[in-house]
């Protein structure tokens, strides 16, 4: 290893090898008394890394380990409930087709939009929303959803202000603000991109389009 000399006289630099460390000799350009220096080996330490920390407590930096998720589908017993409303609500559905020659009453649909919207709230919730995010959970996701199936009752409500009959071209004015109104609610309740709060909108639409039509309601 080469050693870096300056001559105090002169003020020249030149190099010398690391064995005359210590030495002293003439300056090779004004021939004075130069005594090299020392260097002493200093041994390289490698330190080994930190284990991730999860709390800024102890370290006072930021935690290092990745956070752990723990994603909690709907359970075994959702499921069931679920499975015994769908076909408590084919069979209602059923019941009212045969009972009533024309349209149920309005309070026998407004009563089938509110138990609709809710479990179609929940579920559409656990099946579309986005993994990176950490879920919403206990009270939080009830009033959730609970203030995102009551949006989609209104909108089912300010459907039947509409006349009974409605062309398919009328429609095209009609649908936008509908999907609308129904996708920013999901948006607002679950941070759906849009996308996936128009597919969220959509399931309660077409559960609910499918038992009018099971209860003789032809019309949209």
């Amino acid at each position: 290893m080469a050693i870096q000399v300056l001559c105090g006289s002169c003020k020249a630099t030149f190099t010398v090898s690391d064995r005359y460390a210590g030495q002293t000799g003439p300056c090779p350009k004004c021939k004075k008394p130069i005594t090299i220096p020392a260097t002493p080996v200093k041994a390289v330490v490698i330190h080994e890394p930190e284990a991730p920390s999860t709390t800024s407590t102890a370290t006072g930096r930021a935690p290092t380990a990745p956070l752990k998720r723990t994603d909690r589908p709907v359970s075994a017993l959702q499921w069931t409930l679920v499975g015994v409303g769908t076909v408590l609500a084919v069979v209602s559905a059923a019941v009212a087709r045969v009972q009533w020659d024309r349209d149920p009453p309005a309070w026998f649909l407004l009563a089938g939009a509110v138990i609709l919207a809710i479990p179609c709230a929940r579920l559409g919730y656990a099946a579309i929303r986005d993994r990176e995010l950490q879920p919403y959970r206990g009270r939080s996701l009830a009033l959730r959803t609970l203030i995102c199936a009551a949006v989609y009752v209104a909108l089912w409500v300010a459907r039947g202000y509409l006349p009974a009959e409605i062309e398919m071209w009328e429609w095209l004015y009609y649908a936008p603000v509908f999907i609308a109104v129904g996708a920013f609610a999901a948006f607002a309740c679950f941070d759906f991109d849009s996308g996936s709060a128009i597919a969220h909108f959509s399931l309660f639409l077409m559960v609910s389009a499918a038992l009018r039509w099971l209860a003789g309601i032809t019309h949209l």
